[in-house]
């Protein structure tokens, strides 16, 4: 059972009571809060009331409830690389090709599945517990919320821009130094299964890089996410006019270097993934207060890239890519 009081501020003034409900219950999907309004389990002043109704400043939202599971994925005997777990989060290293939650052509074999084998309990955390995303190709560190709590003081550090994450990338073309790229990110306006820097009704989404290696055609990265939108890096480099290496949706097909090595050609075209590592995770653990930091190691196929080029770099200086 579920017994919650909190009170709307003058930031809720005038909004409907659902959304006051999902500002102050964060830990819950909306759809459930609206469930529950409709059931008089959640109440406006001490009254059942519609989620559409208005909500006035100083109103106290009353939540008395059972708590019943949030998803509907099932448990899947899946390989978990677990970094760090305790009852309040686990820290998780992906590898590249996993996808993080069960959606429209993955109904199966993703992380959530995998978490819910581990872990039966967070069938009743939002989401399976999954508070930021990795694209399916990217490899590295995401953290899960193990417990409401957690999940609650996880997503309020994601929107007061607490968490840190770095991500190390390989881009196409050499930037003549670092750099911050603003630029609202939305729906690309025609290929819809596309994200696109937009003008008009994208999310503000903001990039910070800095130079981690050159080489000849191509630069290592240290990449810093101020915001999360989807794809961000991805689409933010694209549009600086530096395409992640191996990303075909916004990068293109394959051009090799004029000149390369048979090497260096087969270890590009067997690379079939963006080149897109996040390394380093930070935050305030849910439970302790304490400031946690982790780091992963690049994965296999990216050290392997990177070693190849910083060998090619080296025996062909000068070489006109």
């Amino acid at each position: 059972m579920i017994e919650r009081n909190a009170t709307a501020g003058d930031d809720l003034a005038g909004a409907r009571f659902d959304q006051a409900a999902a500002q102050l219950f964060s830990e819950f999907s909306r759809a459930r809060l609206q469930t529950w309004i409709r059931g008089g389990q959640l109440l406006l002043d001490g009254a059942k009331a519609r989620p559409r109704d208005a909500v006035e400043s100083g109103a106290v939202l009353s939540l008395s409830a059972e708590l019943e599971s949030e998803v509907s994925w099932g448990a899947e005997a899946l390989p978990l690389d677990i970094v760090y777990e305790d009852e309040e989060i686990l820290v998780i290293d992906k590898p590249a090709g996993l996808v993080v939650h069960p959606g429209a052509g993955n109904h199966h074999g993703t992380l959530v599945n995998a978490l819910l084998n581990h872990r039966p309990a967070l069938e009743a955390v939002p989401r399976g517990g999954i508070v930021h995303r990795l694209d399916k190709e990217t490899s590295g560190l995401l953290v899960v919320a193990g417990t409401l709590n957690a999940h609650r003081s996880l997503v309020a550090q994601l929107q007061k821009k607490d968490v840190q994450r770095e991500y190390f990338a390989i881009v196409r073309g050499v930037p003549s130094g670092g750099g911050r790229i603003e630029a609202a990110i939305g729906r690309h306006p025609r290929q819809r299964t596309r994200m696109a820097v937009v003008a008009n009704g994208g999310k503000p989404a903001v990039t910070h890089y800095r130079i981690a290696q050159r080489f000849a055609q191509y630069t290592a990265l240290n990449v810093q996410l101020e915001t999360g939108r989807t794809h961000q890096i991805r689409v933010h480099m694209a549009h600086r006019g530096y395409p992640l290496l191996g990303d075909p949706v916004y990068g293109g097909r394959l051009q090799l270097p004029r000149g390369c090595s048979d090497r260096l050609a087969d270890t590009l075209r067997e690379f079939r993934r963006q080149a897109l590592h996040a390394r380093c995770l930070s935050f305030v653990h849910p439970g302790s207060g304490d400031y946690c930091s982790f780091e992963s190691p690049l994965a296999d196929d990216l050290e392997r890239l990177l070693q190849i080029l910083t060998e090619e770099n080296s025996e062909h200086d000068g070489l006109e890519y």
